[in-house]
C-alpha cells in the first residue's frame, strides 16, 4: 500500500474535518511543541500496539514527526496492520512551523537550548534524556591542553559533558597550532588551559570548564582528583603517567589512556581503582618506563598533525561510554592505530597480580618520586 504524504496545510485542512493528528515523536521532543491538536504517542509504541491508541482501523489517521521520515514509517507500519486510512505529514513538524501553522507552546519549564543543542543525542535509545542530563551532571578531569587534550576536550564539551577540570601548566607556542585545535594565532603566549577555556565557551556555554594553570604533581593530584568521574590522560611524560595511574586506583577512578608516536598512537582504559584483579592498571601494561633514548618526545621527532585527534577522539568515546555506562570500554585491551598503514590492532592486557599499585589486597605504597623514577637507570 502506497502511503499518502500530505502537505501540513492539507494535513490542517483533513485535520479540521475530523482526521485524528498524531505525533510519532518521542516525548522529550514533543516537549517543545506540537502542531496545534496533535497527540502524542511515540513511534515505538504506536507500532506495537496501535489497536491501544487507535481502535477503529477505518478512522482518518495523520501522522507527523519532526521531518516526516519516522511518521512514513509508522504510517506504513501501520498499513501493514489493517489500518486503512493513514497519511504522513510530509516535511514534519519543522515544515508545519517554517509554514505559519499553528503550533502548542513547549511545556512549561523546558529548557530549549537543552533539547535543541543535544537533539542527535535525545533521539538515541542507549542515550535519551536520562543519558544527557548524566553527562550534564558529569565531571571529567583533562590532563593536558596540548595534542590530545584538544580534540578530547574539544568533543567533551560539545556532548554536554557538565564540567571540564582542565590541568596544563603550559602556554600556547606556535608549533603547537599544528596539531593542538583549542588554540589560535591571537593567543600564542597565553597559559594553554585558559586559550581551552575560550575556545570551549565558545563551542558550548553550557559546559563548565575549570582551567587549572598548574603542573600535575603529588602536591595536587589529589585536590584535582576530588568530584571527578573519570580522567582523561592528555600527559606528554611519563612522570605524570605513573603519577595519574597511581592516584586513579587509589582514589577508585577509571583512566582513559591515550599516546601518540610519530604516525602511531595507542588507547586503553585503566580501571583497576573499581575493579581490582579483573582490570590492569598502567603499570600492569609498562612496569618500568623505557629509557629516555628510547621514548623521546614529539618536539624531538615529530608527530603527524592529525594523529593527536585520532587518538584524542578515540578518548572521548570511551569517556563518554564510561559516563554513560553504554558499551564495551577498553578494559584489558590496548588499541594501536598505524596511520601510514591505516590499520588498527588490539592486544589483550591481563592484571598482573603483583602489581606494587593494583594487585588485590595489596595497601597502596604512596605516592613517589615519579620523575627519579622515571630518569632512573634500567635493570
Amino acid at each position: 500500500m502506497t502511503i499518502q504524504e500530505l502537505s501540513p496545510a492539507e494535513a490542517r485542512q483533513r485535520q479540521a474535518r475530523g482526521a485524528r493528528l498524531i505525533d510519532v515523536r518521542e516525548a522529550h521532543e514533543r516537549a517543545t511543541g506540537m502542531a496545534e491538536g496533535a497527540q502524542g504517542v511515540a513511534k515505538g509504541a504506536l507500532e506495537a500496539a496501535p489497536a491501544t491508541h487507535v481502535p477503529d482501523r477505518d478512522a482518518p489517521l495523520l501522522l507527523i514527526c519532526q521531518t516526516g521520515a519516522r511518521s512514513r514509517a509508522a504510517a506504513e507500519a501501520l498499513a501493514a496492520q489493517g489500518w486503512r486510512d493513514v497519511a504522513s505529514v510530509a516535511g514534519g513538524t519543522t515544515r508545519w512551523q517554517a509554514e505559519g501553522l499553528p503550533l502548542t507552546p513547549p511545556d512549561a519549564g523546558i529548557d530549549l537550548d537543552f533539547h535543541e543543542r543535544y537533539s542527535r543525542h535525545l533521539r538515541l535509545p542507549e542515550i535519551g534524556l536520562d543519558g544527557q542530563t548524566r553527562l550534564a551532571e558529569a565531571t571529567v578531569l583533562v590532563v593536558g591542553a596540548g595534542g590530545l587534550g584538544s580534540p578530547a576536550a574539544y568533543y567533551l564539551a560539545a556532548a554536554g559533558v557538565g564540567t571540564l577540570r582542565i590541568a596544563d601548566d603550559d602556554v600556547v607556542d606556535r608549533s603547537n597550532l599544528q596539531r593542538q585545535i583549542l588554540h589560535a594565532e591571537e593567543r600564542i603566549g597565553q597559559p594553554k588551559v585558559l586559550s581551552a577555556a575560550t575556545t570551549l565557551a565558545g563551542l558550548n556555554p553550557r559546559t563548565r570548564i575549570e582551567p587549572v594553570a598548574e603542573r600535575v604533581t603529588s602536591a595536587n593530584i589529589d585536590r584535582l582528583l576530588d568530584g571527578v568521574d573519570v580522567v582523561l590522560d592528555g600527559a606528554d611524560n611519563f612522570p605524570v603517567r605513573y603519577l595519574l595511574n597511581d592516584a586513579c586506583v587509589l582514589h577508585r577512578k577509571p583512566l582513559v589512556y591515550g599516546a601518540v608516536h610519530r604516525f602511531e598512537g595507542q588507547a586503553s582504559v585503566f580501571d583497576a581503582g573499581r575493579q581490582r584483579g579483573a582490570c590492569p592498571c598502567y603499570r600492569c601494561l609498562f612496569p618500568e618506563p623505557p629509557p629516555p633514548e628510547a621514548a623521546p618526545n614529539c618536539s624531538e621527532v615529530g608527530v603527524l598533525g592529525v594523529l593527536p585527534g585520532v587518538i584524542g577522539l578515540l578518548q572521548a568515546t570511551e569517556v563518554l561510554k564510561l559516563l554513560l555506562g553504554i558499551g564495551e570500554p577498553l578494559r584489558g585491551r590496548l588499541l594501536q592505530f598505524d596511520a601510514l598503514r591505516m590499520q588498527f590492532r588490539q592486544t589483550r592486557l591481563a592484571p598482573d597480580p603483583d602489581c606494587p599499585v593494583c594487585a588485590p589486597g595489596r595497601d597502596f605504597p604512596g605516592y613517589i618520586d615519579y620523575a627519579a623514577f622515571c630518569s632512573g637507570p634500567r635493570t
